[in-house]
C-alpha cells in the first residue's frame, strides 16, 4: 500500500492481523515482579505499561512532623548499632568502600577484618547482625560467606568463644560497696547506693536500672513497687514487680533519702537516676553539655548505663574487694543477686521469675543454679585424707 506522503497519510504500511499487533504491545511492556512479589487469584501480572499517573508529591513523601517522628523511633536505644556502624563506615572510608548501602562482597571482607582483629565470636556476630539490619530494605548483604569464615575462625581459635561472665556482686561484696559510697555523706553516694541496692533487688538489666523514671516507683515502708513498660524478653508486656525490703539492703531507706535530695532540688518527677556534679547540684543534659563543650545527648537527663559500670568499679575497689579472675561491671549487681538465689536453693522457676528471663532460658539453670551447686559440692571430700597429712601440714621440701 502506497499514497502520497503530501497528503499527510501513510506511505508504507503492512496489514497485519489484530493478534499479531496485541503481541507486538505485549512484548514492549516489561513485567514488574521480583522474588517478593505476591499475587492473588485473578491479578494481573504488573507491567511497566501500568498507569500510575495519578500519584502526587504527597503520596510520596513524608510530613516533616512524620519524618522527625520517625528518626527518634530509629534513635531510640539503638546505641549498639550507631557503635557498629560508626566503626564500619571508618572501615570503608579507610578501604575506599561504599558503607550504606554496602555490598555482600565488602561486608564478608569487614567481617574477616573483624576476625584478624582476634574478637570474640559473641562480638562479631553482635557487630555483623547490627551492620546488616542497619542497611535499607531490600539492599541487605548476604551472610553466608561471612558465616561459612566465622565458622571457620570458631573452629581455628577456640579462645573466641569463650565468654567470661561478671564477677557477682553478692551481698558479702554489696554491703560493703555501700556503706563505702555512703561513708562521706555525699549525694553522690547516697545516689550509689541507692542504685546498688536496687540494682541487686531488682536483678535489672543496667539499661533498665537507669531507664526508669520516680512515677514508675510506689514506695511504703516494707517494699517498692515498680512499674515497667517491657524490657527485653516481654515486649510490649507491662509488669508491676514488687520488691520486699531487707534488713542488709535497707533499699527503702535509701531510695527515700536520693529522691527526697531530688525533692529538694524541686525534681519530683521523670528520672530516677540522674548525674550529680562535684558541687551537689543535680546535673541535667543542657549542663553537662555545657561542661563537655558536646551537644546533649540523646540520653537526655537519664543516667548512662556506662556510668554505672564506671561507679560498680570505683565503690567495688574503694571498698577493698577483690576478684577471682572474673571482670567487675554494672551485670555484675543482676549476677550478685541472682547467684545469691540460686546458692540457697532457688528453682530454675524461680530465677526466670526474679530475672524475668525467658521461660525455659538456660541462663539461670547454666550460669547460676548449677554452678551454686557446684560450689557447694566436693566430690573428693569423700576421699579419706591421708593420715600422715590429717593435720594439714605441708609435705616435706
Amino acid at each position: 500500500m502506497s499514497v502520497d506522503a503530501s497528503d499527510g497519510e501513510i506511505v508504507d504500511a503492512e496489514l497485519v492481523e489484530p493478534r499479531e499487533l496485541l503481541l507486538v504491545a505485549e512484548s514492549a511492556a516489561s513485567p514488574l515482579v521480583g522474588p517478593h512479589t505476591v499475587l492473588r487469584a485473578g491479578e494481573q501480572i504488573p507491567s511497566t505499561d501500568d498507569p500510575v499517573t495519578n500519584y502526587t508529591t504527597r503520596d510520596l513523601y513524608l510530613s516533616p512532623e512524620t519524618t522527625q517522628a520517625l528518626e527518634e523511633a530509629e534513635e531510640d536505644g539503638s546505641a549498639p548499632r550507631r557503635t557498629a556502624m560508626k566503626g564500619f563506615k571508618a572501615w570503608c572510608a579507610q578501604e575506599g568502600r561504599v558503607a550504606e548501602p554496602c555490598t555482600t562482597t565488602t561486608y564478608t571482607e569487614y567481617g574477616s577484618h573483624l576476625m584478624r582483629r582476634g574478637l570474640k565470636v559473641s562480638t562479631i556476630k553482635t557487630y555483623m547482625s547490627l551492620i546488616r539490619t542497619s542497611m535499607p530494605p531490600g539492599k541487605q548483604p548476604d551472610s553466608s560467606l561471612y558465616l561459612q569464615l566465622l565458622g571457620h575462625y570458631r573452629k581455628k581459635n577456640k579462645r573466641s568463644v569463650r565468654r567470661k561472665e561478671a564477677f557477682p556482686i553478692t551481698l558479702p561484696y554489696l554491703v560493703p560497696m555501700m556503706e563505702k559510697a555512703e561513708a562521706d555523706g555525699r549525694p553522690i553516694g547516697w545516689r550509689d547506693a541507692a542504685l546498688f541496692a536496687f540494682g541487686y533487688r531488682f536483678l535489672g538489666r543496667s539499661v533498665e536500672d537507669v531507664g526508669l523514671d520516680i512515677e514508675d516507683l510506689t514506695i511504703t515502708d516494707t517494699q517498692v513497687s515498680v512499674w515497667l513498660a517491657e524490657d527485653k524478653t516481654h515486649k510490649g508486656e507491662e509488669q508491676t514487680i514488687v520488691l520486699h525490703d531487707r534488713a542488709d539492703l535497707n533499699l527503702v531507706f535509701r531510695l527515700r533519702r536520693w529522691l527526697a535530695y531530688l525533692a529538694d532540688h524541686g525534681i519530683t518527677t521523670g528520672p530516677v537516676f540522674r548525674e550529680v556534679m562535684r558541687s551537689g547540684k543535680v546535673a541535667s543534659s543542657e549542663t553537662r553539655a555545657k561542661k563537655t563543650r558536646r551537644r546533649p545527648t540523646d540520653q537526655g537527663d537519664y543516667l548512662r548505663p556506662q556510668t554505672v559500670n564506671e561507679r560498680v568499679k570505683k565503690w567495688f575497689y574503694k571498698a577493698g574487694l577483690t576478684t577471682d579472675g572474673r571482670p567487675v561491671s554494672s551485670h555484675s549487681l543482676r549476677a550478685g543477686g541472682a547467684t545469691d538465689l540460686g546458692m540457697n536453693n532457688a528453682t530454675e522457676e524461680d530465677l526466670e521469675n526474679a530475672g524475668r528471663w525467658a521461660p525455659g532460658s538456660p541462663i539461670p539453670r547454666k550460669v547460676y543454679v548449677r554452678p551454686a551447686k557446684d560450689a557447694k559440692r566436693d566430690l573428693f571430700s569423700k576421699v579419706p585424707v591421708h593420715p600422715q597429712r590429717a593435720e594439714g601440714a605441708p609435705p616435706d621440701a
